[in-house]
């Protein structure tokens, strides 16, 4: 998380009455400016990107905006007694990973005699009781909530991410570790089995987090599928070259035609999204050509010479 002591607006250079849009503009150009990829040898580099993910990860998500307006740097205190088990200033989780279940501590469906299907059935045990006698009130823990903004390297590749929460029954500051799979969608929630309240004499719930893909600067992402722009110069589409594509997996080089015209979408076959299952998605590189700077009157006129040979009309099948 942001320091105490940083303010998400200062971090990202935008006033307290930003747009959604102006912010998302603001940590793009500087997710731009301080990626580790272009900074690889940069601590300093790598620490304000960090601080920039982290104000995004504040404004991007607007209950956590609305308590830092409203608490300052320590909202995270002063919300974590308020809002409940339900909203996001839920409670921590004690360590764990993705998908975890406390069943797997006593052997899943194992467990000792009398035990049934193993720790669930331990409880269910308990609200039995002995003929004649009365029987305890047994709870399961209510679930919590919290909304988590990734890096899109994160969401396509897969990784790790800390999550740090306040547990309201407790009111202990707890973080835990959790694992991103590789090609998770925007929107999609991770289920961390008993990592919600406590219950009473029963289960714990669980802890339900909702994933935020933050944006890439270059790339764009749907399904399996990525798209980026690629600049090429005219050079480069008059002749014919090989360019070097950078890809989550790698850098690819791809071979530009002759006469390659902006607009043209070159097909990286794989080099997309690679879920943990099911097939990888391809990347698709649009050609950009640039012009070149600072044409002499001359070249201009030689070039414009070139491209009048051509009769045809472009826009001849434009229609609404």
């Amino acid at each position: 998380m942001i320091g105490m002591a940083a303010d998400p607006y200062q971090t990202l250079g935008v006033n307290r009455k930003a747009t959604q849009e102006e912010i998302n503009k603001a940590y793009r150009d500087l997710a731009r400016k301080y990626h580790p990829d272009l900074h690889p040898d940069d601590e300093s580099a790598k620490k304000k990107f960090q601080d920039v993910q982290a104000a995004f990860d504040i404004l991007n998500d607007e209950k956590k905006r609305k308590m830092y307006d409203r608490y300052g740097a320590g909202f995270e205190q002063m919300g974590a007694g308020g809002a409940g088990p339900q909203g996001w200033p839920g409670s921590a989780a004690r360590g764990g990973q993705y998908d975890f279940d406390f069943n797997e501590l006593f052997g899943g469906g194992g467990g000792a005699p009398g035990m049934g299907g193993g720790f669930a059935d331990l409880f269910r045990n308990f609200s039995r009781g002995a003929q004649g006698t009365a029987q305890p009130d047994v709870k399961r823990g209510q679930d919590l909530e919290y909304d988590l903004t990734i890096p899109f390297a994160t969401a396509v590749k897969g990784g790790e991410a800390s999550v740090s929460l306040r547990r309201g029954s407790t009111g202990k500051n707890e973080t835990i570790s959790v694992k991103i799979p590789a090609g998770i969608e925007d929107g999609k929630k991770i289920r961390l089995r008993g990592q919600g309240e406590p219950g009473h004499m029963g289960l714990p719930g669980d802890l339900l987090i909702k994933v935020r893909v933050a944006p890439h600067p270059y790339f764009k992402r749907s399904g399996k599928r990525l798209d980026i722009q690629l600049p090429v110069k005219l050079a480069e589409a008059v002749e014919g070259a090989k360019i070097d594509v950078p890809t989550p997996h790698g850098t690819v080089t791809i071979s530009i035609p002759p006469g390659t015209s902006s607009g043209k979408k070159l097909r990286l076959r794989g080099q997309g999204v690679k879920p943990a299952s099911g097939e990888p998605g391809d990347l698709y590189a649009e050609v950009q050509i640039i012009l070149p700077d600072n044409m002499t009157e001359e070249e201009r006129t030689k070039i414009a010479a070139i491209v009048q040979r051509d009769q045809r009309n472009p826009r001849a099948d434009l229609r609404w």
